[in-house]
């Protein structure tokens, strides 16, 4: 079956850009509202709000970047229409750097401290073993990964845009080898700055805490967020007219496998290890960090996560035919991106100030110093935290309609196309 690229509704023509236009308007007005709500002066929960509304926009662009780097890495043929979406949302990660540049200003100017406890060089020489990791743990080689790892993605993901868009003109085999012969090399790197990102921008913000499991967490959670995503997309657009031949009913059935396999099943996989393994252990510099998760308010917030972010969709799921009807893997997608955000807000905020945890002698004397006010664990949810994911993820869907309306929906010349639309087994 060949692809009719002059009935399939390919080019978003008006509807792109005023999507994109509304979408950089709630954007901004979410960034600016969370500006303006805290003033200028920045407190320490404007600051958590940032850093969740960042992590919340990486994540999802590096699910898609780590996407497209493995359908060109397997050679894969079905996938070929539904690249081009997820080349848009990874083509967010060449400008992300910019919402990036006041997390690097605030560690530089000596006020990284409400962020990451590290930055406060007494607190570092406060314990040996705090003092180990300040050769790693230093504004200096710290900023240099942040730019590295930055770089990588946004080299990587221009990369694989400007050659799926250059074959859309030119049709020449040739970049999609280059994209296959690539691809192997960028996941390495992107595997290694994903991780090391996760561990420099979460892990550290308790800096004595450790686990050898947080990276693969991190991409679990970022494949939710991506196949939540590019679900919520594909369907919006072939409910509007757009790629209805691209997309058809068995890439949004494969789209909900992976959501199913990446965000439901590995993550719970992961999430469940991680867990086991600190508890099994009991080692207090491991179980600090899933201490203030299992107290107060973070309790349900932990609840929530295990009913919500993998039983409910597991049996949601489970059968075939919710994963074959857009409508209703749409409404199951925007529950999971929803659940991503509340697992990237359970990541960043929570924490047990170091002097509790130095003068508890037991669970029993935590729980009540928080039951009691007199130990604070993080939970203060503000309207920052709802402005800050507002505006990022408005901006993301900017930069993804702005990218996609500067191009074909689908890749037009890519040689696997004619698989990749006859993908259709009634």
């Amino acid at each position: 079956m060949a692809l009719d690229t002059s009935k399939d509704g390919l080019r978003l023509g008006g509807f792109g850009s005023t999507v994109a236009g509304v979408a950089g308007i709630i954007g901004l007005g979410g960034i600016a509202a969370t500006i303006g709500l805290d003033g200028i002066a920045g407190s320490a929960m404007f600051w958590k709000s940032y850093l969740l509304a960042f992590m919340v926009a990486v994540a999802v662009c590096l699910g898609a970047l780590f996407f497209v780097m493995l359908q060109h890495a397997t050679k894969a043929g079905w996938s070929v229409t539904v690249r081009r979406p997820a080349e848009a949302i990874a083509s967010n990660l060449q400008w992300l750097w910019i919402l990036f540049i006041p997390i690097l200003v605030l560690v530089w100017t000596g006020k990284g401290a409400v962020l990451f406890e590290w930055c406060d060089v007494s607190y570092m020489h406060s314990d040996h073993l705090l003092e180990g990791k300040m050769s790693y743990l230093n504004t200096t080689f710290w900023s240099i990964r942040a730019i590295v790892y930055l770089a990588v993605w946004a080299l990587l993901t221009r990369f694989y845009r400007s050659q799926s868009v250059a074959q859309d003109h030119d049709g020449d085999v040739r970049h999609t080898l280059r994209m296959q012969w690539w691809a192997p090399i960028g996941l390495i790197l992107y595997a290694l700055t994903q991780t090391f990102a996760s561990i420099d921008w979460i892990m550290a913000i308790q800096p004595k805490w450790f686990s050898t499991m947080f990276g693969v967490y991190w991409f679990t959670v970022s494949c939710t967020g991506f196949f939540a995503a590019i679900i919520i997309l594909v369907v919006v657009l072939r409910a509007t007219g757009h790629g209805t031949q691209a997309f058809t009913r068995e890439h949004v059935h494969d789209l909900g496998k992976l959501l199913f396999a990446f965000g439901v099943i590995f993550w719970a996989y992961i999430g469940y290890s991680q867990y086991m393994l600190i508890w099994y252990a009991n080692i207090p510099i491991e179980t600090e960090w899933f201490a203030p998760r299992q107290l107060g308010a973070w309790t349900w917030v932990s609840w929530l996560l295990i009913v919500g972010h993998f039983a409910l969709p597991f049996l949601l799921l489970l059968s075939r035919w919710p994963k074959r009807w857009g409508g209703i893997l749409s409404i199951i997608a925007l529950w999971m991106l929803a659940m991503f955000i509340v697992d990237v807000y359970w990541l960043v905020m929570p924490v047990i100030p170091e002097v509790a945890l130095a003068t508890a002698t037991s669970w029993d004397q935590l729980q009540s110093g928080v039951a009691d006010g007199s130990i604070d664990i993080g939970w203060n949810p503000s309207i920052l935290n709802l402005t800050a994911v507002v505006g990022s993820l408005g901006l993301i869907v900017c930069g993804t309609f702005f990218s996609l309306g500067r191009a074909s929906l689908a890749p037009t010349n890519d040689p696997r196309l004619p698989e990749a639309a006859a993908f259709e087994l009634f």
